[in-house]
């Protein structure tokens, strides 16, 4: 018999072999399907501390770059991943990134133009939200501006009994209100109270409980929409007049001299015809009055009856007044050739001045007194050269002093050095009475002071350093013309309400708060945003999540009284996994940048950026302890929705505000530090991490993939445009190609560009025009003008371009990406031990 196996037993034999193999493989399979389904969303790092490497390395990177989560990648996958419109109608649905180009289609929550969260997924207990330390705010934009492809607020009329409205929290009607009882009475999701529905209001219920008329109606299938307020909303309750816009024209010396007198009443008389209004076929009904100062304050009649202007003077600037009502606050159109004579014979008549000193808290008091003399709300425009020295009420003195940099007593630096603006502002705010400053200061004015009515009144701030006719004039006039144009609302009143388990507790922005829960603004307009700190203070469901209605109450441009309201509902969670999974960044970077800009004000800034890296650590110490797969302890484990918390805290800790280089002013620093307060996600991502476009091709309408902000990522042989949101700089390669220069400068050689050049020449080449509409593309999705400059390589000029290339190390001593990671890596492992 042999001994070989038959071809029964062989088979026999292969099919277990294979079984078994096959098994093995099933089994491998599921175990890494279930490795990745538990931890997925997570970022490994092997990062290796300086005192763990031999010491010839210890010279070398410790990690390479290359290996390091980068912004512009986690940019591209969100464009990539965000084909669809973004719906709101789901709850604690995280939206694309503020870098993405999306259309929302409002289902139910606010679009996120108006609010984004730092969490959508909240913690359901207060110690879960300790033990995270990932901080629970929204940043609210209330009239933010939508795309034209999306529409507009409804506005709501509910006829004389006004708004429907819980009995007992007041939060407004919303898709998050119950009907019950055959649509007779309604519980509120807020508050849980049961309140009668007016008969009037009153509809029938389908078989699911809604009402047959919700899709008819914006505020119970919407998340943002208007009513309209009836008169028990109104100051005494009386209907508003339509606003005013009183011009304050500083003509001491310095302001004559710069050119920006004239500038300022040659654009006047075009911007005249650009009053804000509801709606574009009908006329601005906004009143307009002129005011022109040094030491002492000159008001003009500009009534329509008068052959020309009349002046009338005020020099006792300690008691002020207003020595005229009628002819002060005038109609345009029929005003319009007296005015224009004024503005035509202003810079004439000062033109040969020789006063240097200014007064300021008077030039507030005389608009405040104008607006309350005419019992209406409005804005004040005041373009102002100096520090205030001349004597009168709110004079300053020089106190700036750079020895006081990183002491403790920094701090007082940011602070106003008298109390005075500070009661004036409140003054301003319950008249209704907005400040807008425009600066033009050649030496030190103390904008920490100057800046304290234009903050409170929820105003705004420009400042133009050097001020140069040449060089300026296209930023400041298109700054100013966007500022008389927006949509504004006066005497605005925000209140946020939240469902049971959390509450509103701390705000940060433009306004003033006389009680803890009403933010008051004396002017609201479409770029500022309020942002709100949440805390708990009772356990949440996961079940029913978490609810907030933000509602405003403003007059609009036109007179009418309305309330602006926005509702978002996100998920509770019981478990951190769900936390670290629903985060977004750019809000949380924003909100610590906030929080850490007021902490300057009463601690000194080494003690702010310590904490502010204590608790980045102590987030991602709780992942890592919580949430991630056991691994190496050199191995930094980031959750996949903050992997680029570090460098993008890193850009905040090296900001003018917390870390200022040798050239960086007190102005400057305070100018920052109060245009930050109240910035929207999408201004302060670029701000804090800059875009960075590579130039060397540009093909059909999409953008160049940007790259990183390391000097590393550019070539000497190309061009580059950066932007901060508040600049714009055209870097060139030493190295760069002929025919790029051509295409861009219109000549072939590198040391003939012009490095003073504000604008691009105008080329007939493909290259040259589309370039160009990349750059006023840029400038049409910001607030603020950004002037263009001219970087050559190895040029003095590079040093303030290389300030915005924050993933390396700074002049200032700010650490670089990868040695902050280091950093932040022995922080966690510290707290972890």
């Amino acid at each position: 018999k042999s001994d070989s196996p038959t071809l029964a037993e062989f088979s026999l034999l292969t099919v277990c072999t294979l079984f078994i193999f096959h098994s093995l493989y099933v089994f491998i399979f599921y175990l890494i399907l279930f490795y990745f389904a538990h931890f997925a969303g997570q970022t490994l790092l092997n990062v290796k501390q300086a005192s763990d490497l031999p010491a010839v390395q210890k010279s070398r990177h410790r990690i390479d770059p290359d290996a390091i989560p980068s912004p512009i990648q986690v940019i591209e996958d969100d464009k990539a991943k965000s084909t669809e419109p973004f719906t709101t109608g789901v709850r604690g649905q995280a939206p694309p990134l503020v870098t993405t180009n999306f259309q929302v289609k409002d289902q139910g929550n606010a679009s996120p133009r108006f609010i984004r969260c730092t969490a959508y997924n909240m913690p359901c207990t207060s110690d879960m939200a300790k033990q995270s330390q990932v901080p629970l705010a929204a940043v609210i934009k209330p009239l933010a501006t939508l795309p034209p492809d999306e529409t507009p607020p409804y506005l709501v009329d509910h006829g004389e009994g006004g708004p429907i409205r819980c009995n007992r929290c007041k939060a407004y009607m919303c898709p998050y209100m119950q009907f019950i009882e055959g649509g007779r009475r309604f519980q509120c999701g807020f508050c849980s109270c049961v309140t009668e529905v007016p008969p009037h209001y009153f509809q029938h219920l389908d078989h699911t409980g809604k009402r047959v008329d919700c899709y008819d109606r914006p505020e119970l299938s919407l998340g943002s929409y208007e009513f309209l307020a009836t008169v028990d909303y109104c100051k005494n309750n009386k209907l508003p007049q339509p606003p005013a816009f009183i011009f304050l024209i500083d003509v001491s010396y310095n302001a004559v001299k710069s050119g920006m007198v004239s500038i300022v009443c040659q654009e006047l008389k075009t911007l005249l015809d650009y009053l804000p209004r509801e709606n574009p076929d009908v006329d601005s009904v906004v009143r307009v009055g002129f005011v022109t100062y040094n030491k002492v304050l000159h008001f003009y009649n500009v009534k329509s009856s008068l052959a020309q202007p009349q002046m009338l003077v005020v020099s006792d600037v300690s008691d002020m007044f207003v020595p005229l009502l009628d002819g002060f606050l005038v109609n345009v159109n029929e005003s319009r050739m007296v005015i224009e004579s004024l503005l035509d014979q202003i810079p004439e008549m000062f033109a040969d001045t020789r006063e240097t000193e200014t007064v300021f808290g008077p030039v507030i008091q005389a608009g405040l007194e104008a607006l309350k003399a005419a019992d209406c709300a409005g804005k004040l425009f005041i373009f102002h050269t100096s520090l205030p020295i001349a004597e009168a009420p709110g004079k300053l003195k020089n106190r700036e002093d750079k020895k006081l940099i990183g002491t403790d007593k920094e701090k007082s630096l940011f602070q106003p050095q008298v109390g005075f603006y500070g009661s004036l502002a409140k003054e301003c705010v319950a008249q209704g009475c907005c400040v807008d400053l425009f600066l033009f200061p050649n030496q030190y004015v103390d904008v920490a002071t100057l800046g304290v009515v234009p903050v409170s009144t929820g105003g705004s701030i420009y400042k133009y350093t050097y001020f140069q006719a040449q060089t300026d004039r296209e930023r400041f006039l298109n700054d100013l013309r966007r500022n008389v144009q927006k949509k504004v609302g006066f005497d605005a009143v925000m209140r946020v309400r939240t469902s049971t388990g959390i509450r509103a507790t701390d705000f940060f922005g433009s306004f003033y708060m006389s009680n803890t829960t009403d933010v008051e603004l004396a002017g609201l307009d479409c770029d500022k945003t309020i942002t709100v700190e949440f805390r708990h203070d009772d356990k949440l469901s996961e079940e029913t999540g978490a609810l907030m209605q933000c509602a405003v109450l403003y007059t609009s441009c036109s007179g009418q009284r309305r309330l602006r309201i926005h509702n978002m509902a996100v998920n509770c969670c019981s478990q951190l996994a769900d936390l670290y999974r629903n985060c977004e960044t750019d809000t949380i970077i924003n909100f610590f940048s906030k929080y850490a800009f007021r902490s300057v004000l009463t601690s000194p800034t080494k003690t702010v950026r310590d904490s502010l890296v204590n608790q980045c650590a102590q987030i991602l110490a709780c992942y890592r302890k919580n949430c991630a797969s056991p691994s190496s302890a050199g191995q930094l484990i980031l959750p996949e929705c903050m992997k680029l918390l570090p460098v993008y805290l890193n850009c905040v800790l090296k900001s003018d505000v917390l870390l200022p280089g040798a050239d960086v002013s007190l102005d400057d620093r305070a100018y920052l530090r109060q245009l930050i307060s109240c910035m929207d996600v999408t201004e302060s991502h670029v701000f804090f991490y800059p875009r960075l476009l590579p130039l060397m091709k540009l093909e059909g309408d999409a953008l160049p993939v940007a790259v990183r902000d390391s000097e590393e990522r550019l070539s000497k042989g190309g061009v580059y445009l950066l932007e901060t949101g508040l600049h714009l700089f055209l870097w060139v390669g030493a190295n760069a190609q002929q025919e790029l220069l051509i295409n861009v400068f219109g000549t072939p050689s590198f040391s003939q560009i012009d490095p003073n050049m504000t604008s691009l020449p105008v080329l007939d080449n493909p290259f040259s025009q589309r370039l160009r509409e990349i750059i006023d593309s840029f400038r049409a999705q910001r607030s603020r003008y950004m002037k263009l400059m001219v970087v050559k390589q190895e040029d003095k000029a590079e040093l303030i371009f290389r300030h915005f290339l924050v993933e390396d190390k700074s002049a200032s001593g700010g650490a670089s990406y990868v040695d902050f990671l280091c950093h932040m890596h022995k922080e966690i492992r510290q707290l972890l031990s």
